[in-house]
């Protein structure tokens, strides 16, 4: 009988182990991945401290990759169990052939979260006037930089040669950089391009996203195996989120921005609601997890004509809608 208990107790170790962790009050602990820290994911910070994971029997952690592609690295190394990135990334590992591939089970975002930040006040800006100017982009290959690129394109202006583009900055140095002089424009996202505005550094010219068009933008992903063995955790994880999405469109800018105040305690609150209000006035945020075939494939197109996308991906492979589905069907608003 004490050999059987010494199993058991193993056992349950073991599921630990491969779920998560677990804390003293039996919730299931879950490392997120994130490519940066942006009131852009307002939704998973919602999830937290509203108590939605809770809710569901998680404790989440969130830990920022500083991009996308890092954050993709989180999963498949094991650092982490759900990423938070761009799903282009996911397309990437896929197209290596690796066997135990990321998918993506839940949207967040549906339009890039970025701003196009010039040095003077352009209130009647144009896209084609960025014609033989310099703007500091994103890394090659990731969403932001993509949909710049498209929204360039759609204006008839060609990268590296109507307009040049600086893609060799790290995510986090853009600020610094366009403040210190490199630019004639820098790409922004969120809360960053209000503070320099703020700073009296730039100013916001145009939004990204919404040139840019609706796109699967950013949506938590797994590994298939994670998924395979640990459908609960995923279930109650998409769960919260959709109970999160429901709060922030039940609230108003002001009411989001107090609840996601303590990731942001050294911005000003008036900033914090200045960028939700942006984020709600484009429709930055998913209204339910389900991520559309139609969208993934128009992302897809975006990809290759950026010219980072040799193979299309299959819909099917790539996303899950299952958990999104039954979320749907058990949270009523």
């Amino acid at each position: 009988m004490q050999k059987f208990a010494v199993v058991f107790l193993l056992m349950i170790l073991m599921l630990v182990v491969l779920t998560g962790c677990g804390d003293k009050n039996g919730l299931i602990e879950l490392n997120v991945s994130e490519p940066i820290h942006s009131i852009f994911y307002a939704g998973q910070y919602i999830a937290v401290n509203e108590g939605f994971f809770e809710e569901e029997g998680l404790k989440v952690e969130i830990t920022t990759a500083q991009g996308s592609d890092k954050a993709m690295t989180a999963i498949l190394s094991g650092t982490s169990q759900i990423a938070l990135a761009g799903p282009e990334t996911t397309v990437y590992v896929y197209n290596q052939g690796k066997s135990d591939y990321a998918v993506n089970f839940a949207q967040l975002t549906k339009r890039d979260g970025s701003f196009l930040v010039g040095r003077k006040p352009e209130a009647d800006f144009k896209w084609e006037s960025l014609k033989d100017k310099t703007v500091i982009g994103a890394r090659p290959g990731g969403m932001p930089e993509m949909v710049l690129e498209y929204v360039l394109k759609q204006h008839g202006l060609m990268p590296g040669k109507d307009v040049n583009v600086i893609t060799n900055i790290q995510l986090d140095a853009v600020a610094g950089a366009f403040s210190s002089g490199t630019g004639d424009y820098a790409a922004l996202f969120e809360p960053t391009a209000t503070m320099v505005e703020k700073e009296n550094h730039g100013y916001v010219v145009a939004s990204i996203g919404k040139a840019g068009g609706e796109v699967p933008y950013t949506a938590f992903s797994a590994t298939k195996s994670y998924i395979e063995k640990h459908p609960d955790v995923i279930q109650k994880f998409t769960n919260a989120i959709y109970k999160a999405q429901l709060w922030m469109e039940q609230h108003d800018s002001k009411e989001i921005a107090e609840a996601i105040k303590s990731f942001f305690p050294d911005t000003d609150m008036d900033v914090l609601t200045t960028v939700v209000q942006r984020y709600k006035d484009q429709d930055t945020w998913a209204k339910d997890p389900i991520m559309k075939e139609e969208a993934f494939m128009h992302m897809q197109d975006i990809i290759k004509e950026a010219g980072e996308l040799d193979k299309t991906a299959p819909y099917d492979e790539l996303v899950t809608v299952e958990f999104a589905q039954k979320a749907i069907e058990n949270i009523k608003p």
